[in-house]
């Protein structure tokens, strides 16, 4: 039972496939994708087609991370609706098998931008790209939980005490070093939750470009990737964390806008993406959009802590890149601050 995440044992891989995956056929190659930090992934190829397994890394984890049970679910419960997955075949439970749970989906042959300027696009490209991300997010969030069976998929009650209170014990079980920005963005977030509105829906988590991939010559989304951190939830929370990546500084680090004319590349304002979505779902406008936009720094920041503990502790996918990404644990902390206080 093998516990490195850059590798697989091909061998056991490519029996346990013969004989539970319809259609498959060796001989099988296998090569890991570098992009993604919490959950190892690789791409599968045989002579007829191509596949992506993703598994749940190996070794002491956190309750309730890395659960790619729930992803497979969420993905398979989507195949019919408006919003774009790949194709889910098997999901194995078995660490018998290659050392922790996996799922084997489609192998989606499309394009992916790490870089939200996509430098290789024209301005109408970008535009038309961007408008897709908020079709695709208003689409996601007007899914009928209840016809797709997935109503049960998150706990009910408001959702942002639920989640602050999980990323602050998340954070603070990784915890490397003392931020008096988190601690304050923890304290003040958690004080200034707002009542439940009643909107219930589901959420991605993560949702931004780089993790969606689209057509390689068009601007149509083929599938939205990496669904570890969905639940059933509140529809802003994912709005306000694409307005919180494109605040970050641009490049494939910061996968922001910072600094950047929008206007001259074909990006909406923040703004103007915010009307779009909420006409596409009919909403009148958004209240108090910094505190979900604070919410999603500090769970960012959360998320980022965890990555930079694993690599401190030799479990990372991508060390060096997870100690890189991890550096930005403060800056995530004090531009949540801001957010909370209308800068």
């Amino acid at each position: 039972m093998s516990t490195d995440t850059q590798t697989l044992d091909i061998p056991k891989v490519s029996a346990y496939l013969e004989k539970h995956l319809e259609g498959f056929e060796g001989p099988l190659e296998v090569s890991k994708f570098q992009a993604g930090q919490s959950n190892p992934t690789f791409l599968l190829k045989t002579p007829s087609r191509n596949y992506v397994l993703r598994r749940k890394p190996p070794g002491v984890l956190l309750k309730s991370a890395h659960a790619v049970d729930r992803e497979f679910r969420v993905q398979k419960a989507l195949q019919d609706t408006d919003v774009p997955v790949s194709k889910m075949h098997l999901l194995c439970e078995d660490d018998d098998v290659i050392g922790s749970a996996f799922y084997i989906m489609d192998h989606i042959d499309g394009r992916n931008f790490m870089d939200p300027r996509m430098p290789e696009m024209d301005k109408a490209g970008r535009a038309g790209v961007i408008d897709e991300m908020n079709r695709v997010l208003a689409a996601l969030h007007d899914v009928d939980i209840d016809a797709v069976g997935l109503s049960d998929y998150g706990p009910p009650g408001n959702y942002y005490e639920r989640q602050v209170a999980r990323w602050t014990k998340q954070y603070r079980a990784s915890e490397t070093e003392d931020l008096p920005a988190m601690n304050q963005l923890i304290e003040k977030l958690t004080a200034s939750i707002p009542e439940d509105d009643g909107q219930r829906t589901l959420v991605h988590g993560d949702y931004r470009i780089d993790n969606m991939m689209f057509e390689k010559d068009g601007t149509n989304c083929l599938a939205i990737l990496d669904w570890e951190l969905s639940t059933i939830g509140h529809p802003y929370a994912d709005l306000a964390a694409v307005i919180m990546q494109w605040q970050m500084p641009a490049g494939t680090e910061g996968r922001g806008f910072g600094g950047e004319d929008r206007a001259a590349l074909g990006v909406p304002t923040d703004a103007e993406f915010i009307a779009k979505y909420c006409e596409r779902r009919g909403l009148e406008g958004i209240d108090n959009f910094g505190f979900y936009l604070a919410f999603c720094f500090f769970r960012m920041a959360g998320i980022i802590q965890g990555v930079l503990k694993r690599a401190l502790d030799g479990n990372a996918s991508n060390p060096e890149r997870a100690m890189k990404v991890g550096a930005y644990v403060p800056v995530f902390a004090e531009n949540g601050l801001k957010a909370l206080e209308g800068k």
